[in-house]
């Protein structure tokens, strides 16, 4: 007798010659022309090849964990989801979620996009996305895409698995924290022995196919064919060019006078390369001489929002060619049909947290062969495409690793410390991890949450940690939003949380003296938290108005999604009932409650201008660091001061160790706040000394002033006995 579900299978196969009267099991309704037409063209994905075979081993699969190994571009992240669903309904779940999980937001989102129109379902009712700051789904909701760090936000937040009956781990090759360390929880949780029979599904690049066999043993593979078409033979240059963004733009006119057919992807490093790339190739192909349209520029990162997602895959009926400028972004995600030629510079830049000083390096590297394969495979075609590397061949071959780096050995873990701790995982350190951070980062991270008091004497969450860990920020940047309910300034330090998470400022240097000008009027005389707070009043009070940001140099959508994370922010604040105050900014009071709020949490960031010219030195590691070049005490006109004692958000080691998101504060005010334990734990420098002298200053002149008020006391009683 057939399976239910392969016969569910079977009609959603039909074409309007076969079934005029189908209808969508979804929804009920019949399925639009749309449909059939988008159903022919996911018949011909190399996926739809192994479609029996896939729902076979997941109705079967003894440990409910099914790997699926595919080349990019081969259908899986629109089609394995789908059958999901139609697994999740011949089965009769009541849970109600199939929960697809990305290592992007933007991925997220454009995938919930095509995977409604490929169902014939409406987008936010029965197919649906949560991204950061946005959640479209509703109660009837059965396919969820969602950013995977949200998903371990919610495990974390609740008791077994979470609210899904089918979880697809999409992109497992990219490495990220959440996703690896979701496999780490599932393969904890053995999904056999769960009630209600989950399903895992794990999609994967072939490369990092046998790591994740052997991590959750040997479970069953469903291997996608490989599709038709040839890969093009790459082309690699003699040496790396001086400049990539000059040679990448070079490359693409060359493409562009051919008139060679098909749209064009460029793959830069990092995002200001993009912007670079972009702008010269907008100005420099209007002066071709081309027989049809010129071509449409379209950057794709992070930086941008659903717009850019919809440009890039708009169908351009006027024949004009798109070139897609990218990093590393697109290399597994965002398949694109119409890429012909892929120019490909080889290398990625990337965030490495180094916990032995807490700082972040932008590090430039080579992309592993993995990622270079796959950039390779967006021009394949009959005839194939063409791909140029910006690189000699051994470049690729003697310095790129095999697979891309596991992001859990390189990121802060901070804040997968304190979910673990939430999920009651009393030693991070005995957690399966896919691949073990260092030790001295696990301890980082535990010290770190124990300086902000998030641990108890058992190292188990405290009181505090509970509520840290309820909001979608840093432990640090948590905590000074805590804080502020104490010093009631509660109401900007929420613009500031979303500005310092969402939009930190200017990215460039102004681009004219009048924009240099605007910029100045929205610094302010306290620093550059108190600027960030400024930068959102006028934005707010500007309507949100884009032309006013991009005549401020300012990033308009980051801004829009600094808005929704402080709506976000005070409704969770109001949810779990913390107390909220009236806006008072710009008030002296609110002007030292906001530093007291800062200093409480960031007391780990402080640093002193030992010499007078900018020399900042870290009390928690000694290096030195200058203001970054957007910070606003370097814009005052001389002679204006370098503040002898600052706060900072970031650290970042680059060209130049610089420090971001700067305020002056006063060092009585980071002995008054800070834990005894933590300054008496700085290494020995001239400030840890002048701190120490400081406190025993003070403990001294408290001591004193209880002292006098006690004598002082002591003398009216005796006169009233009198």
């Amino acid at each position: 007798m057939a399976s239910p579900l392969l016969g569910l299978a079977e009609e959603s196969g039909l074409s309007p010659g076969e079934s005029e009267l189908a209808v969508n099991p979804f929804d009920g309704l019949p399925f639009s022309s749309y449909y059939y037409e988008l159903l022919e063209q996911r018949r011909a994905l190399p996926i739809w090849a192994a479609r029996f075979v896939f729902l076979e081993q997941l109705e079967s699969s003894p440990s409910g964990v099914v790997l699926v190994s595919g080349e990019p571009g081969s259908g899986k992240s629109t089609q394995i989801p789908q059958w999901c669903a139609e697994f999740a309904l011949a089965r009769g779940f009541q849970k109600g979620r199939v929960t697809v999980t990305q290592p992007y937001p933007l991925a997220a989102l454009s995938l919930a996009l095509r995977v409604a129109d490929e169902m014939d379902l409406t987008l936010g009712h029965e197919v649906g996305y949560s991204i950061p700051q946005e959640d479209c789904t509703g109660p009837h909701t059965l396919l969820r895409f969602c950013w995977d760090r949200l998903l371990l936000q919610e495990v974390a937040s609740t008791r077994g698995t979470g609210a899904w009956d089918v979880l697809v781990l999409d992109e497992a090759q990219e490495r990220s924290v959440a996703s690896d360390l979701l496999q780490g929880l599932l393969r904890d949780a053995r999904l056999g022995n769960l009630p209600d029979d989950p399903r895992v599904v794990v999609v994967t690049d072939p490369a990092f196919e046998p790591k994740l066999q052997a991590f959750w043993g040997n479970p069953p593979v469903v291997h996608v064919p490989r599709g038709p078409g040839r890969c093009p033979i790459p082309i690699y240059r003699d040496t790396v060019p001086t400049d990539r963004v000059e040679a990448a733009c070079q490359a693409v006119l060359e493409l562009c006078e051919k008139e060679a057919l098909g749209d064009v992807l460029v793959y830069l490093p990092s995002e200001e390369e993009i912007a670079l790339c972009c702008e010269f190739l907008s100005r420099e192909v209007g002066t071709l001489a081309l027989q049809g349209l010129p071509p449409r520029v379209l950057p794709l990162h992070p930086g941008h929002g659903q717009e850019a997602v919809q440009a890039v895959y708009e169908d351009t009926d006027l024949g004009a060619r798109k070139v897609v400028v990218t990093h590393w972004l697109a290399d597994f995600s965002f398949s694109l049909p119409s890429i012909q030629h892929v120019i490909d510079s080889g290398l990625e830049l990337r965030s490495v947290y180094n916990p032995q000083i807490r700082a972040e390096s932008q590090v430039l590297r080579p992309i592993s062969k993995c990622q270079a394969e796959a950039r390779q495979l967006r021009a394949r075609g009959t005839p194939p495409g063409s791909c140029l590397c910006l690189y000699p061949k051994s470049f690729q071959e003697l310095q790129a690793p095999l697979l891309p780096h596991p992001r859990v050995c390189e990121e802060n873990l901070s804040t997968l410390i304190l979910l673990l701790k939430r999920k009651q995982i009393a030693e991070p350190g005995e957690c399966h991890f896919l691949d073990r951070p260092a030790p001295e980062a696990l301890m980082q991270a535990l010290e770190d949450l124990d300086y902000l008091a998030a641990l108890d004497d058992e190292g188990d969450l405290s009181d505090l940690g509970v509520i840290l860990s309820e909001f979608p920020l840093p432990p640090e940047l948590a905590k000074a939003l805590l804080a502020s309910c104490e010093f009631d300034c509660v109401d900007e330090m929420l613009t500031l949380a979303a500005m310092l998470t969402a939009a930190p400022g200017f990215t460039h240097p102004p681009l004219c003296a009048e924009e240099a000008a605007l910029r100045r009027a929205l610094e302010h005389a306290d620093g550059d938290h108190s600027s960030l707070i400024q930068v959102y009043e006028a934005f707010v009070q500007s309507g949100a108005d884009k032309s006013w940001c991009q005549a401020r140099g300012l990033n308009w959508a980051a801004l829009c999604q600094a808005q929704k994370l402080r709506g976000e922010l005070l409704e969770l604040m109001q949810r779990i009932e913390l107390p909220l105050s009236q806006p008072a900014f710009g008030s002296e009071k609110n002007r030292r409650d906001l530093q007291k709020a800062l200093v409480s949490s960031y007391f780990l960031k402080v640093a002193q201008d030992t010499d007078g010219t900018g020399n900042y030195l870290l009390l928690t590691h000694k290096h030195v660091a200058q203001l970054s070049p957007y910070c606003c005490y370097r814009s005052r006109q001389a002679p204006a001061r370098h503040p002898p004692w600052v706060i900072y958000h970031n650290f970042s080691i680059s060209k130049d160790n610089c420090l971001s998101v700067v305020s002056e504060i006063q060092p009585q005010m980071l002995v008054e706040l800070a834990p005894p334990y933590f300054l008496s734990n700085l290494p020995p420098s001239e400030s840890r000394d002048f701190l120490n002298q400081l406190r025993e200053e003070m403990e001294a002149s408290s001591t004193a002033a209880m002292e006098s008020e006690s004598s002082t006391q002591e003398f009216g009683d005796a006169c009233v006995l009198q």
